[in-house]
């Protein structure tokens, strides 16, 4: 979902993109003789625009619960936009509300992960399984609770080009080792983690947000979820 917005959280909003300005030909303290039109450059997107519907899939959007219908205005209010992830989970109600309980637990609770620590999970394990949205929507969150553009980009493309921390590495590692091979997972794999300065709750919190990811990725995947188009010009 990207820096989703929790009861004290808070996001900027990306600006709308501008296009070029129109050129005056000037000749001799003259006007030129007007040439042939050309075509102007193209204007990007508005903020707010998007590509496409949330979801392949035609489910009709359910009546918002009271607590869903202030949750989307604070999104509004504070990104801008509502996340399309939160759209399509929006045919039902109880589905959308165990989404976001879980996703506000997970990526912006209490933990021994930071923020950033938990967005870097979210993008190496999207990057394994080639997941559209959550590759756009968490890159961005990578790029901006680093404040580094290029980070982003590394661990969208491959996390093993990013200059990493050890303890980083070595997170990131497991959460790809889980995400291709989880029954190849084993006490050394665990212990790796513990050298690195992760302590058990911290393991369980990398566990959940690795399996979480996993699970988003495939229903994102499988509906061809869209991300919003204001996520492509984020913290560049």
């Amino acid at each position: 979902m990207g820096r989703a917005v929790k009861s004290a959280g808070a996001a900027g909003k990306a600006a709308p993109g501008k296009g070029a300005p129109a050129l005056r030909a000037i000749k001799g303290g003259k006007a030129a003789p007007k040439a042939a039109a050309k075509p102007s450059a193209p204007k990007a997107p508005p903020a707010t625009a998007d590509d496409a519907p949330a979801i392949a899939l035609d489910l009709g959007p359910a009546k918002l619960s009271p607590a869903m219908q202030a949750y989307f205005k604070k999104c509004q209010d504070k990104l801008g936009f509502v996340p399309n992830v939160l759209v399509a989970y929006a045919f039902d109600t109880a589905k959308l509300e165990a989404f976001v309980a879980m996703y506000n637990d997970l990526m912006l609770g209490e933990s021994g992960l930071s923020k950033l620590e938990r967005e870097m999970i979210a993008v190496a394990v999207s990057s394994q399984n080639r997941c559209y949205y959550c590759l756009t929507a968490h890159g961005a969150a990578v790029r901006q609770y680093s404040g580094n553009p290029v980070l982003g980009e590394q661990i969208v493309m491959n996390y093993r080009a990013a200059r990493l921390s050890k303890r980083q590495r070595a997170m990131l590692d497991f959460a790809i080792k889980l995400t291709s091979s989880p029954g190849s997972v084993e006490e050394g794999d665990r212990e790796r983690l513990r050298r690195a300065g992760f302590t058990a709750r911290d393991i369980w919190d990398i566990a959940a947000v690795v399996g979480f990811f996993n699970m988003s990725n495939r229903v994102a995947s499988a509906t061809d979820m869209r991300p919003n188009t204001v996520y492509h010009g984020q913290a560049r």
